[in-house]
């Protein structure tokens, strides 16, 4: 009785682990982030600045709201993968394994069998993109607006990206710089930086555009409802009552949709970038080749 009384109380404790950092990121926004009026489109809120030597650090919304998503994610992965077992199967075990199934199956379909183990990174992008863009259901400044934090996520691809093209040893990777034609050289160097850069730009352009398509939706019918419901009395015509259903509508597409959408499209460029720069059938022969030569060497 007392054991499963303990188990009780740590599933409670997981779920205020999920729910208590989105509360707090509310509580802070309350207190210390001044209400605008009218249309306001504005980048993360500043709570502070810590000095630092090169450059003042400043602590903002993104930093703060970026922290709240992954403490609750690591608090919906330890509810769901506790009591693992064989037997009686819990519905939070199930959800689990379907999640685990569809992103390995993911990797296993879009990826060389050289990353097969690239499930979990894959998984933390999936997540940590989409649940900072579902941040703004609760009124809260997504991170996925800020093109700071996008691009560090697209810096740390880049660098799997570029880690993984020298597999074969810095001398293959410069000479791949010259293909198909040396003249192209300047090309292929400019497309390599390229690549992190269209990867933020293009996530947090079409987050972003989505923030602000709904506040302007939102303030247009603000003032058409004033003028169609200019007739009323002053009481009733200045209730906004065309904004009520519209932006929900609107909401479910932006915050819900097109963020799940964009998450998914990081995580499939992360994996074609990460797999297509990897030399296969190059880095496999000079394995072989390594191979071989230990074992006549050992003989």
């Amino acid at each position: 009785m007392t054991a499963k009384r303990n188990s009780k109380l740590v599933d409670i404790l997981l779920i205020a682990m999920m729910i208590l950092p989105i509360v707090l990121c509310i509580l802070l926004q309350i207190l210390f982030k001044p209400a605008s009026e009218g249309i306001n489109v504005e980048g993360a809120y500043i709570y502070f600045t810590i000095p630092m030597p090169i450059q003042d650090l400043p602590i903002t919304e993104s930093q703060v709201n970026s922290w709240a998503v992954m403490i609750a994610i690591l608090g919906l992965c330890l509810f769901l993968t506790r009591r693992l077992r064989t037997k009686d199967v819990s519905v939070r075990q199930h959800v689990a394994e379907w999640m685990v199934e569809k992103v390995e199956g993911l990797v296993g379909e879009n990826m060389d069998p050289h990353f097969k183990s690239f499930g979990p990174f894959i998984a933390a992008i999936l997540g940590l993109s989409a649940f900072s863009s579902l941040l703004s259901l609760f009124g809260l400044y997504p991170p996925t607006s800020d093109l700071n934090v996008v691009a560090g996520w697209a810096i740390l691809v880049f660098a799997l990206i570029t880690y993984n093209k020298f597999k074969c040893g810095p001398v293959y990777y410069l000479k791949s710089m010259t293909k198909p034609v040396a003249a192209l050289t300047p090309i292929n160097l400019i497309s390599e930086f390229a690549t992190p850069i269209s990867m933020a730009f293009r996530h947090y352009g079409n987050v972003l555009s989505g923030t602000v398509i709904s506040v302007l939706v939102a303030a247009g019918l603000g003032g058409l409802s004033a003028a169609v419901l200019s007739f009323l009395p002053d009481a009733l015509s200045s209730i906004p009552l065309l904004r009520i259903g519209i932006p929900a509508v609107l909401s479910i597409y932006f915050d819900v949709f097109s963020g799940c959408l964009q998450a998914f499209i990081f995580a499939m460029l992360t994996m074609m970038y990460v797999s297509g720069g990897f030399p296969g059938e190059d880095y496999y022969a000079r394995r072989d080749k390594i191979k071989a030569k230990k074992q006549n060497g050992g003989n």
